[in-house]
């Protein structure tokens, strides 16, 4: 994995110094950049220009969702995840519309963010497993979204039961389908919204309206 820039966006300055010593020391982390609120943020990032971004959620004078949205429309590509609880969780929906492209639990391990941070630096979605079950233990679907969505109704349903964390033999028996054809549906569900696993399927199911926490 080639060197990259991170960015530390967090009120609390232990908190920051803590993560940027746990960074130094991974092999593939260059630059660490911080910032103690957003609207420091926003002054720096064109200039630092990141590879990935990690956004507390609850900060003084400008938050993380109204932080991510600007940042997202200064610098598109930006890669930006969330630090969060659980009691975080209302706050899932607005920062995906923001931008943020993964959840991370601000008492996670160095593997975690390391994980997070391939994950993420190689275009996928990324939620820290805890924060993943508490969102799919949580999920309602909508009963119609706003939005227009590229799958059909049958993969849609097939979506939001891979989202609940149902099994491929627990959907066939729910639709009374084969598993055969339930894998395929997963297949093609994964191609179609650029998934490499649940947390990308949940996030497009989010971003998209098909969903909700």
């Amino acid at each position: 994995m080639e060197k990259i820039s991170v960015f530390l966006v967090d009120d609390h300055k232990l908190f920051r110094e803590g993560l940027r010593m746990l960074l130094h020391q991974t092999p593939f982390v260059s630059e660490v950049y911080e910032a103690a609120d957003g609207i420091e943020f926003l002054s720096r990032v064109g200039e630092c220009k990141p590879d990935i971004v990690f956004m507390d959620i609850n900060m003084p004078q400008m938050n993380g969702v109204e932080t991510t949205a600007k940042a997202s429309e200064l610098l598109p590509d930006l890669k930006i995840v969330a630090l969060s609880m659980f009691a975080d969780e209302e706050y899932y929906t607005n920062m995906i519309d923001a931008g943020a492209c993964g959840f991370m639990l601000k008492n996670s391990g160095i593997e975690d963010v390391e994980e997070c941070i391939r994950s993420v630096v190689s275009g996928h979605n990324y939620f820290s497993h805890e924060i993943l079950s508490g969102i799919v233990k949580n999920l309602s679907k909508k009963k119609k979204s706003s939005r227009k969505s590229e799958l059909s109704e049958r993969e849609e349903e097939v979506l939001f039961s891979i989202c609940q964390g149902h099994s491929n033999q627990e959907i066939a028996e729910k639709l009374n389908l084969s598993k055969r054809t339930i894998d395929k549906h997963r297949e093609n569900l994964l191609l179609k919204t650029g998934s490499r696993n649940t947390a990308g399927l949940v996030m497009y199911a989010i971003r998209h309206g098909l969903a909700e926490v």
